[in-house]
């Protein structure tokens, strides 16, 4: 259970060895021993394995991983948002869709929620809290997940220049407080959970298109949705 992406290795190697990393990673062990906990242990840093941080053009942050299964298989894969091939899809992920189909004026049915493609283009599917224990939601917030993502989000801000941070919902918005906003582009709307979305505050916000538009003008390949 570690990062084995170089990129991320260099990038984060001094937090690694820092006192509440390493109590960090002595709890996560002891709830993965001792209670069901998703995503699969070999997944937790799947997010940084998918997107190395020389390619990171784009920051989605999540609060926490899926918590349920479907027939006995975790929903969580690692990435914020994502669910394997074969698990259906969510309805926070569904709205995602339904906005680019919007964006986009097109139809395009997914038969899948897995996200690696997006991952695969550039894109850091970070959730704030990297593991869960089923069936209970935020159950890891007292573990200090917080404190390591903070500290990812502070590196890309630190040492990377034109990324676009997504942040949807207030959690999100909280967590990229301190992105440099002179050297990013930060987008922000309410959640794409149906609650959030019905009420108006996520349909519309034209994220996706906006995102290609800054990327394009900064000379970086686009993201294929």
């Amino acid at each position: 259970m570690f990062i084995e992406d170089s990129s991320w290795q260099i990038t984060l190697s001094g937090e690694f060895v820092k006192p509440y990393f390493l109590e960090l990673m002595r709890q996560v062990n002891k709830e993965y021993a001792s209670t069901t906990c998703f995503p699969k242990k070999e997944l937790i840093f799947n997010a940084f394995e998918k997107c190395s941080f020389h390619d990171l053009k784009v920051v989605i942050i999540g609060q926490d991983p899926y918590h349920g299964a479907v027939n006995g298989n975790c929903e969580a894969n690692g990435l914020c948002f994502s669910v394997d091939d074969g698990i259906p899809i969510p309805p926070s992920l569904k709205n995602i869709f339904t906005e680019i189909n919007s964006e986009y004026d097109r139809i395009f049915v997914p038969t899948s929620g897995n996200l690696e493609r997006w991952a695969s283009q550039g894109i850091l599917l970070l959730n704030a809290g990297l593991s869960v224990r089923k069936d209970n939601a935020n159950s890891h917030k007292h573990l200090k997940w917080n404190v390591f993502t903070d500290a990812v989000i502070k590196k890309i801000s630190d040492e990377k220049e034109n990324v676009v941070f997504l942040l949807w919902g207030a959690f999100a918005q909280k967590k990229g407080a301190k992105i440099d906003r002179t050297k990013h582009f930060v987008l922000e709307s309410g959640h794409p959970s149906p609650l959030s979305a019905n009420r108006g505050y996520w349909f519309g916000n034209n994220h996706f298109i906006k995102t290609n538009e800054y990327l394009k003008s900064k000379g970086i390949t686009e993201i294929i949705w």
